[in-house]
Order: structure tokens, then C-alpha cells, then sequence
């Protein structure tokens, strides 16, 4: 890395708090992670010096023009599209829910969408709304539980010709299982169905290449890869201007603008093209592109070095259980686990008073979580992200051995 992980870890404002006596360990990252400097001085930057609304002929007007288009364009070399591709919003469930009434407009009885157990609810609940609103009929993938992963023969038995979009995860939030999206983009092709792909939890962690998978729509969220609360949807071109979408006839209709409603969270956009430029700093290359793809390949193989023990160190306590893949299979640097006695949130409460921080509950991926058996209690899950460090990976097993005991 072109960094080493102190000097990473100086860019991190946050990681400079003290509880209970000790550093903060923020194994959070898969709900949202910390910000580095520059990302919060771009925001602090747009607001003081160019805080303005959109198209018109006066210096921070014009100046927030640019930084939208420079932020479409930050957001197309991360996701390898267009920056006409590329559309902003408050959240990735605001935008999925809007992509599916514009999209579900033209279906009704008869025609069918396929959703996966594995995936976060934000994937499911507006697709399900079309079953309500439209007569659209949901069609369930199953997951294999003793691996996590997805059940793939009921992937197949799901799709027929009648079926008009598939929905489904990049990675799973909850289990950190990481799937072939491009297999089932193509999968979903071959029925002349669309494919919506999830990479809220992968994008920290892989590089997504949108022409490689072959997906129609792909949404992702900032706040997941260092940056501020926002979301953000690349929907292909052909597409873009065929949907169905709510929008005020004064507006602009064309590209990742068409899907946007109203004045934007200028500042949160700002923000999520610093995130960007931060981990294409973290990388090698010429062009932005080769710099997050460099970035991406060094943070995954320093990330799962330190997963490989937090999984082993973790399985190696007496009562404590762990869900999902294990190293070396497709997955995400993160772990969910139970302790026998204990219910999830007395864990993450036990930790966060040794400054350990971790999230617990179904994540809103309550389907798996429920199917693991852990609908009441929920699991315990820590993620590892570009600042985790060895010594704290070592507290957290060591907290985790303590609450067992």
C-alpha cells in the first residue's frame, strides 16, 4: 500500500476516541463507517464556500454545478459506468423503492420478480410492495444454511419467462457471504429479465466493474466506503430514460438527473466523491479507475489477513458460534457469531464498555437471521475495514473470550 495503516489511520478523526479507558476498536464499519478528514472538509468546504442551488448564472451556482458533475463523475470511475449512468439520492432504500414503482408501473398479475433469503430488506420490501400495489407475483431464493451461501438450483427454479427483474445482493450485510451476481445477471438475461444488484456491503471490500456483471441497476452507499449518509444508483443507459419515474416536467430528463427528485444533499455529494478520492489515494495508477482498483486489491488482501484470525481466534472459544463462510471462500472481512448464554446486545454492550464497538441484532436482514434461528436474540457482528488493526482485532478476540467465560 502506498500507505501504511498509521498513516491511513491519521486521516481518521474518529479513531481518536477514548471509552471506557481505552481507544475505541470500531468493528462497525458494515453499518456505516468512520469518515476521514477530507471527506468532512469537502462538506465543510461546499457549505461555506459554494452552498448555492443548481443552473444558474451566478459563481456558486455555477461552482456547484461542477462539483455535482465532478461527483458523477468520481462515482462512474468507482463503479466503471458513465457519469450519465450515475444517480444520486438520500439513501439506497429511497432510491430502491423509487426504481421499483417506476419499474413496476408497467408489470402486473402474471409477471414475476425474485428476491433471495440472504439479502438485506431494503432488497426485498419494495419489490414485495409490487406484489400489493401491482398483483406481481415474488418468487424466493433459499439459502444453503450450514454454508450461507446462496442455494443455487433455487436460483434457477425461480426464473421462467414470465419473470421481469431478479434482486439481489452483492454480499450479504449480515453474513459477509459475497455472490456471483454476474452469474445471475446472466441468468437473468437469458428470461429477457432485468437483473438489481445490492453492493451496499460489498463496496468496502470489492471492486465493482457494472459493464463486468452485466447488471442493469447497481445501488451503493457512501457511508459504507468512508463517506457521508447518502446513496447512489447507477442505472444503464436505454434504461434510464425508458423509466417510468415520478418527476416535475421543469426538470432535467436525462441521465442519473431524470431519477433525482428535487434539490439534492449537495454537500453529502461532495462528500461522497472525497470518499471516492480517498481510496483512489490509497492506490496505485495513473487514471482514478486503476488507483481504487489498486486500493481495492491491497485493502482486500491486508483485510482478510486479519479476518483469517478474528474468524479462527473467534471459533477457538468454548460456546461461541459463527455464521457464513470461512476464509477462502467468497466472502467480506466480516464475522457474525453468537456467544451460548448471551443475548447479542449484552455482548455489544459488554465490548463497548472496553471500547470495542460492534453492531448486533438481524442487521434488517432479518429473513437469514430468522432462518439461523436467531430471530429473537439476533448475532453479533464485527466487520473489518482499511483502519482495523491487528492489536484490535486481538482486543475483540479477547473481549469475546472473556463474555464466554
Amino acid at each position: 500500500m502506498s500507505a501504511t495503516l498509521s498513516q491511513v489511520r491519521a486521516r481518521f478523526p474518529g479513531l481518536e476516541r477514548v471509552h471506557g479507558g481505552n481507544p475505541v476498536a470500531y468493528f462497525d464499519g458494515p453499518g456505516g463507517t468512520q469518515v476521514p478528514a477530507e471527506v468532512a472538509e469537502a462538506m465543510h468546504g461546499y457549505l461555506l464556500g459554494h452552498n448555492a442551488n443548481t443552473h444558474w448564472a451566478y459563481p456558486t451556482s455555477e461552482e456547484t454545478d461542477d462539483i455535482l458533475a465532478r461527483a458523477r463523475g468520481a462515482m462512474a470511475d468507482f463503479l466503471a459506468c458513465d457519469p450519465g449512468e450515475v444517480a444520486f439520492g438520500n439513501n439506497m432504500t429511497t432510491l430502491t423503492f423509487h426504481l421499483s414503482r417506476a419499474l413496476g408501473a408497467r408489470w402486473g398479475a402474471g409477471d414475476e420478480v425474485v428476491v433471495t433469503d440472504l439479502d438485506h430488506e431494503a432488497n426485498v420490501a419494495p419489490w414485495l410492495r409490487l406484489a400489493e400495489e401491482r398483483g406481481v407475483t415474488i418468487r424466493r431464493v433459499a439459502v444453503n444454511l450450514e454454508a450461507c451461501e446462496l442455494d443455487w438450483a433455487s436460483f434457477e427454479s425461480a426464473l421462467s419467462n414470465r419473470t421481469k427483474l431478479v434482486a439481489i445482493g452483492a454480499a450479504s450485510n449480515a453474513v459477509g457471504t459475497v455472490n456471483d451476481v454476474a452469474r445471475a445477471t446472466a441468468a437473468a438475461h437469458a428470461v429477457g429479465a432485468l437483473c438489481f444488484v445490492d453492493a451496499v456491503h460489498f463496496a468496502p471490500h470489492g471492486l465493482i466493474d457494472v459493464r463486468a456483471i452485466g447488471c442493469d441497476f447497481l445501488a451503493c452507499s457512501p457511508y459504507k466506503f468512508y463517506g457521508p449518509h447518502s446513496g447512489v444508483l447507477y442505472a444503464r443507459h436505454g434504461l434510464v430514460n425508458d423509466l417510468d419515474v415520478p418527476r416535475l416536467d421543469p426538470a432535467p430528463n436525462a441521465g442519473g438527473e431524470r431519477i433525482e427528485t428535487g434539490t439534492q444533499n449537495h454537500e453529502g455529494i461532495a462528500g461522497a466523491a472525497a470518499a471516492v478520492d480517498f481510496l483512489a489515494s490509497l492506490g496505485d495508477g495513473v487514471q482514478r479507475r486503476q488507483r481504487i482498483a489498486s486500493a481495492h486489491a491491497m485493502l482486500h488482501e491486508r483485510a482478510h489477513g486479519l479476518f483469517a484470525r478474528l474468524w479462527n481466534g473467534v471459533g477457538a472459544i468454548p460456546g461461541v458460534t459463527r455464521y457464513g463462510p470461512p476464509p477462502g471462500r467468497p466472502r467480506t472481512p466480516t464475522i457474525a457469531f453468537t456467544v451460548r448464554g448471551r443475548t447479542s446486545v449484552e455482548v455489544a454492550r459488554a465490548l463497548a464498555a472496553q471500547g470495542v464497538f460492534v453492531t448486533h441484532g438481524d442487521f434488517y436482514a432479518s429473513t437469514i437471521v430468522a432462518q439461523l434461528g436467531h430471530a429473537l436474540d439476533g448475532l453479533v457482528r464485527a466487520g473489518c475495514a482499511c483502519y482495523t488493526s491487528a492489536d484490535e482485532v486481538e482486543r475483540l478476540i479477547e473481549g469475546v473470550a472473556a463474555i464466554a467465560r
